[in-house]
């Protein structure tokens, strides 16, 4: 029967919902000052900033996959979700704990270890609906996670601005640890959600699947774009060249997350029900492209803001997709696995975006770099055309057979 794994009621999601808010408002309070702390306060070049920007990918490609195993195998996914809150209030301990460089690699660090268990968060939610309405969660799960870092991210500028940078990393130790507190709170039934415990020679045929490898190839391409631009060097660019302020920045990390957080709403309930799950990909990374290449053409603030309002719609489009693409037709007792292993895949583009534009933007300068981000997104419009004829193709032999 097509019913949620997990029999729940609006009090269940409600408790998920606000645990979930204050996770990635832990994450994202020190993103828009990272950048421009980095530069300006610490005094560290644009390759060493893009290394320490990028070591939060760098830890989730490491973790990610082991974390969705082992909570297959438990069959739990509370404990990893407790995990999470508590690693985020520690990186924020380990960001304010002084201003040397090596603390602000730590803490980057620790945060990718909080990220990891995001693994655990994707697959209980998808328990809480009908395996038909999988598209439908993770867009809601997706808004929750723009809504947590669109909070995280406006009390950054504010707090940095009134009181400096160390506030902000105190307020995202905080809500850690309010989180960690409601996080006991959320419903896993006793025996977890798999009705198979995972078995070790289940992971090769999980990691090999040919439509989780595309899905996860995309994702890595998606996500290069993202951490060089709103979550790398755009901030960067607002500050060295437009002359934008701590307040500034959080108005351009509103310009960005507001239609970043409705595209991600509205992706799986509206856009792709009506326009096709490729072609709304395919869209998003067209638009993102043009988008990333006209910043270095922004002469004002309100022109960067512009493009970055359009820049998070398009991008909004494709994370929810792709989210409910990799675990889409997969048994329960495997998804966190092949979560595991698509979050894995994709934190290589969290890594291998800042760290390559880090290292052109010291040759060439912050433009560089979004041109860089802008030929990434354009060319994965070509691998995702690519990757819909394959699929069209497997159907057509599944629905003939």
């Amino acid at each position: 029967m097509d019913r949620p794994s997990i029999p729940t009621d609006r009090r269940h999601h409600v408790i998920f919902a606000v645990v979930t808010l204050l996770y990635w408002t832990s994450l994202y309070t020190h993103v828009p000052i990272l950048s421009p702390y980095l530069l300006e306060e610490l005094k560290v070049g644009a390759a060493t900033a893009g290394i320490i920007i990028g070591a939060y990918g760098f830890v989730q490609i490491v973790l990610r996959l082991p974390i969705g195993i082992f909570s297959d195998r438990v069959r739990r996914r509370r404990p990893f979700i407790a995990l999470g809150l508590l690693t985020g209030a520690l990186s924020c301990l380990l960001f304010a704990a002084g201003s040397h460089p090596g603390w602000a690699f730590a803490a980057r660090a620790m945060f990718g270890v909080c990220a990891s268990t995001w693994v655990a968060f994707t697959v209980l939610y998808a328990a809480y609906y009908a395996r038909s309405e999988l598209q439908r969660a993770m867009s809601a799960i997706s808004f929750l996670i723009v809504a947590g870092q669109l909070v995280g991210m406006g009390l950054s500028g504010w707090l940095a601005e009134a009181y400096g940078a160390r506030a902000t990393f105190l307020a995202g130790a905080l809500a850690g640890a309010i989180g960690l507190a409601a996080a006991f709170f959320i419903k896993e039934p006793s025996d977890g959600v798999a009705r198979n415990p995972m078995r070790l020679a289940d992971i090769g045929d999980v990691v090999r699947s040919a439509p989780l490898l595309r899905v996860s190839i995309l994702s890595i391409l998606a996500h290069s774009v993202l951490f060089i631009t709103m979550f790398g060097f755009t901030p960067s660019y607002a500050t060295a060249e437009l002359g934008a302020s701590r307040w500034e920045l959080s108005l351009l990390s509103f310009a960005f997350m507001v239609p970043h957080a409705f595209a991600q709403l509205y992706s799986g309930r509206w856009v792709a029900p009506r326009f096709g799950v490729w072609p709304t990909i395919a869209a998003g990374f067209a638009v993102s492209g043009a988008c990333t290449l006209a910043i270095p053409f922004a002469e004002t603030l309100p022109a960067l803001y512009a493009t970055q309002a359009l820049n998070g719609l398009a991008q909004g489009l494709h994370f929810p997709l792709l989210l409910a693409l990799a675990i889409q037709g997969v048994a329960a007792e495997k998804q966190a696995t092949a979560m595991g292993f698509y979050q894995a895949a994709y934190a290589a583009g969290m890594f291998a975006g800042p760290f390559a534009a880090g290292w052109i933007n010291g040759l060439g300068g912050l433009q560089a770099g979004f041109w860089l981000g802008g030929a990434t997104a354009l060319g994965s419009v070509a691998v995702t055309l690519a990757f819909a004829a394959i699929a069209r193709r497997a159907a057509a032999r599944t629905a003939g057979s």
